[in-house]
This record gives C-alpha cells, structure tokens and sequence, in this order.
C-alpha cells in the first residue's frame, strides 16, 4: 500500500496536495501549492526514478522553487524532501525508510518529530491508521501555528488503478483532522465490499437498506 495523510488551514488541501498511485508511489507538493509538480512526480516515479531523483527535478524543473515544498515516498521505500527557503513560517520536513514527513507555518519542528514518530509505533496497523495517527500526533503536538487547521485528507492506495480509501474534508471549522477519522471510522468496515462490487459484482455483499447506491 501507498498513501498520504495531509491537514491545512485553507480549503480543500487534498484536491491540491496528495498525489498517490498503486505500484507508483506517492508525491505530496504543498505551501503555495503548484499542483502540476505533484502529476509531474508521479510520471517520473512510473518511469522508474526513485524519490530522492523525483524531488531533484521537481526542484530542478518546476517554477519558484523556493515557495515550494516537496515529500516523495517511491515503492522501493525510498523517501525524500524538499523546503524551499521562502516556505512559509517555522517548516521543514524528515525522511526514513517508507515514509516522508514536511510542513510549513507550524508551531515548532516538534510537530514534524511527533508525526515521524508515530508513525512508526506500530509497523503492522492499516497504512490508513498509521497516516491518521501520524496527523493526529503532529496536532497534538501544536499543529499550524495558530492551531486553526480547516481541511484535511486520507488517500491509500492499494493493486488497482481506483484508491483504496480516499476520504476528504474539505472544510470543518472544528477540528478536520477529528473528522476525518471519524469518516475513516464510519468507511473502514464496508472498504472491502466496495472493491468486490468494483471487480466481482456477483460475489459482492447486499447493500443494507440504510445505504443508498452508488451514483
């Protein structure tokens, strides 16, 4: 599985930020966001460029370098970042074995070393745990700087050419990241049913009475 878990103080951040592939990897381009970089990276990553060279021509190629923020995890489980030096407020980002952490107008650095860390605590969880946990320690770890996060994102990807899971907030006024684990909670149990419906109708489990039909 590959995926991405993003939280921000505007609207909508997932539209703009997460870029994911089965078998590809996953390009995350944020802080005044130029999401043509993000589909850029994904085809570099399909040709065979490993994450530490996506983020170079990211870099190397794309306008303003130094507004943007780039993470990069190819399916090797090799990670790379990049922070430019104009991204905004306290940022910058951390990269291990399988996973790529990065943000920008934050509370403290601390932020980022919460969210690396809990991502690790327990290697065998749902990658969308492990992504939603990892958000949820980089909040309570101070978060944006004025702790005023709007939107937020879930996206994991599995073997097929649909996401696995893709879940959004695209403005909650409250606490997105809550609310998208909420809906992760709600999702979770009929996850599989719908991958069945998408390749094996006839096998598939009835929809209950409360769920309206797809489309």
């Amino acid at each position: 599985m590959v995926g991405m878990a993003i939280t921000t103080s505007s609207i909508a951040v997932a539209a703009r930020c997460v870029w994911v592939e089965a078998g590809v990897g996953s390009v995350a381009t944020q802080n005044v966001t130029d999401p043509r970089l993000g589909r850029l990276g994904l085809e570099m990553l399909s040709q065979g460029l490993d994450a530490e060279a996506v983020v170079d021509a990211m870099v190397e190629g794309g306008d303003f370098p130094d507004h943007r923020q780039f993470a990069c995890v190819d399916m090797n489980g090799r990670s790379a970042a990049f922070s430019g030096e104009k991204v905004l407020g306290i940022h910058g980002h951390r990269t291990g074995p399988n996973v790529a952490v990065a943000g920008n107008l934050l509370s403290s650095t601390d932020v980022l070393d919460a969210m690396y860390e809990a991502f690790l605590v327990d290697p065998d969880a749902h990658l969308a745990d492990r992504l939603l946990g990892a958000l949820g320690a980089g909040k309570t770890a101070g978060g944006e700087v004025s702790q005023n996060e709007r939107s937020a994102g879930l996206e994991v990807w599995h073997q097929h050419t649909f996401p696995l899971v893709d879940l959004r907030i695209d403005w909650d006024e409250e606490d997105p990241v809550a609310a998208l684990a909420g809906l992760w909670g709600r999702y979770r149990p009929e996850m599989d049913a719908y991958v069945t419906r998408a390749l094996d109708p006839m096998s598939a489990p009835p929809f209950h009475a409360e769920n309206a039909l797809d489309g």
